[in-house]
């Protein structure tokens, strides 16, 4: 069973950091993409930045680009999002999405973690 579990939300003020971590656990061999995603209240769900495997292109949302950093740890099995100068439109839940390889005949999974709170708030 694969499952991602993100951690590392909260609330920080205006202009502060945080780190979110998804952790992707269960059979995975590879990865086709990972990323994240948030939906603030009475919003749609958006894309915040994705490692896409097949391009080896990283792609990031307009509202974060030069703000928010994603990365990865392949022996982890972990994809982090730095978030930096935070701003009250950045509240929202933010959930970690992942399509891998489970085996070596090529089975994939995709899927969403729980999600992780993020209120920026003075």
């Amino acid at each position: 069973q694969v499952q991602p579990v993100e951690s590392g939300g909260g609330l920080v003020q205006p202009g502060g950091s945080l780190r979110l971590s998804c952790v992707v656990s269960g059979s995975t061999l590879d990865y086709y993409a990972i990323g994240w995603f948030r939906q603030a209240p009475g919003k749609e769900r958006e894309g915040v930045s994705c490692i896409d495997r097949t391009d080896g292109h990283i792609n990031y949302g307009d509202p974060v680009k030069g703000r928010f950093t994603i990365s990865r740890d392949d022996a982890k099995n972990t994809v982090y999002l730095q978030m930096n100068s935070l701003k009250p439109e950045d509240t929202a839940v933010y959930s970690c999405y992942a399509q891998v390889v489970t085996d070596l005949y090529g089975s994939t999974w995709s899927g969403w973690g729980q999600g992780t709170q993020v209120t920026v708030s003075s």
